[in-house]
């Protein structure tokens, strides 16, 4: 029979079996899919507040700003649990933005990252009047000042340095390593900064940096860390009042068998290096708060052998959760209800045209059948923020849990809504 996976203290979930059936809090999950249906995404509230509160409170005695990262989950629901905590917001358009604010997240705890932002999603960053942007090239600057002009007269920024430490991840999400498209050079970084300090409607107000997603070691972070403080050295003996740094998000959690480390680890490494600074420090956490939140709930539809397979045919697909099919990703498959039976071997696959379409290979599993519930565990992180319509598939429902009581907080799509903006030409 199959267990639960074990985590660490700090990121223990609120999914929990009672009797053989698979509870979120208070309220047991095939409860739920009677009421909401197959797919959906499950959020435990309590695990959302908790895994919060250990992650910024390890921060206790150093300035610090926790700004969560909203490409990880931008559902306003989830948004605005951790507003009632006190979270700010790492974003990276405009739509994130809206949800933000929408969610009620103080837009003086709201940081706009990323590559490529257009000059729309900049002006209503200035409108909204956010906390700082994190730069990314001299392009962006130029054109962050620009629109400054014409709309709030002076922002602040950090700028995006690119510090070339490597770190054991999938290579996708790598973002501090020269090959990578993310931030300025370190080597570049000081002639920026004195573009920046020159330029009329720009403050000069932090540094930032992002190594990359899904870390299970402090080191490269320790060594980030260390590199941006002889740059903050340098830029204050330069005159420039840097206030901020922002050493980005991207601490693991555990999905099958990875030991990242307690977000006091973490926190206790960085206050010791920075405890003289006289800085304030962003993080920007994501999965590490929502990964283990949520699950994705899926009903078997078929099942079937061949001479060399057995297949669990469900009815989430790869546009659902795409992870596996991305990164190769391992999520845990719980059966909402124990089945007393030996584990099979098999691939749990979804209904998707596509031989990726699965979300598990060769995986001892329990021996489903039509009609079983099943729970695929962390998938709070870049399961629904990253789904899509392939194939013509409504995108699943979303429900949170607080207590005893759940709520539809995103309903599923309906299938006239896949044709929502689309028409048909005149000349068809």
């Amino acid at each position: 029979m199959l267990c639960p996976v074990t985590l660490k203290v700090y990121s223990m979930h609120h999914f929990v079996y009672k009797d053989d059936e698979l509870y979120c809090e208070q309220v047991p999950v095939a409860y739920i899919a009677d009421q909401v249906g197959t797919p959906f995404y499950l959020y435990s509230h309590a695990t959302i507040a908790r895994h919060y509160r250990v992650f910024d409170k390890a921060f206790n005695g150093l300035d610090h700003l926790t700004c969560f990262s909203v490409k990880s989950n931008s559902n306003i629901a989830v948004l605005r649990a951790l507003a009632q905590e006190g979270a700010g917001a790492d974003i990276v358009s405009g739509g994130e933005l809206l949800r933000a604010l929408r969610a009620g997240i103080p837009t003086d705890k709201i940081v706009y990252s990323g590559v490529g932002k257009t000059p729309g999603d900049i002006e209503l960053a200035l409108q909204s009047g956010i906390l700082m942007f994190n730069v990314e090239s001299s392009q962006e600057l130029h054109l962050v000042n620009r629109i400054a002009g014409n709309v709030r007269g002076k922002v602040a920024i950090a700028i995006r340095i690119n510090p070339d430490v490597e770190t054991e991840t999938h290579p996708y999400l790598t973002t501090g390593i020269m090959e990578n498209k993310f931030g300025i050079p370190m080597k570049d970084a000081l002639h920026v900064y004195e573009i920046a300090n020159g330029l009329e409607h720009i403050e000069v107000k932090g540094i930032s940096c992002h190594i990359g997603s899904q870390l299970t070691d402090i080191h490269p972070f320790t060594k980030a860390l260390a590199s941006l403080r002889g740059l903050l050295s340098e830029l204050r003996n330069r005159g420039m009042a840097i206030g901020y740094l922002n050493l980005g998000g991207g601490l693991g959690i555990t999905y099958n068998d990875e030991t990242p480390p307690h977000p006091h680890e973490y926190a206790s490494a960085l206050k010791e290096m920075i405890k003289r600074d006289s800085i304030t420090l962003i993080l920007e956490p994501g999965r590490v708060i929502i990964g283990n939140a949520g699950i994705l709930v899926t009903r078997v539809l078929y099942t079937k052998s061949t001479a060399n397979k057995r297949f669990i045919i469900v009815d989430a697909a790869m546009n659902d959760l795409i992870r596996p099919a991305l990164y190769n990703s391992f999520h845990a498959v719980q059966p909402v209800k124990r089945i007393n039976a030996d584990p099979i071997k098999a691939d749990l696959v979804g209904p998707v045209c596509e031989t990726g379409d699965f979300f598990a290979r060769d995986r001892a599993m329990p021996p489903f059948e039509q009609g079983d519930l099943i729970a695929l565990m962390s998938a709070g992180a870049y399961g629904f923020s990253m789904s899509s319509n392939y194939n013509s598939r409504p995108r699943p429902a979303e429900v949170m849990v607080k207590e005893e009581q759940f709520s539809i907080i995103r309903a599923r799509e309906a299938l006239e809504e896949l044709l929502r903006g689309e028409s048909v030409p005149e000349f068809l």
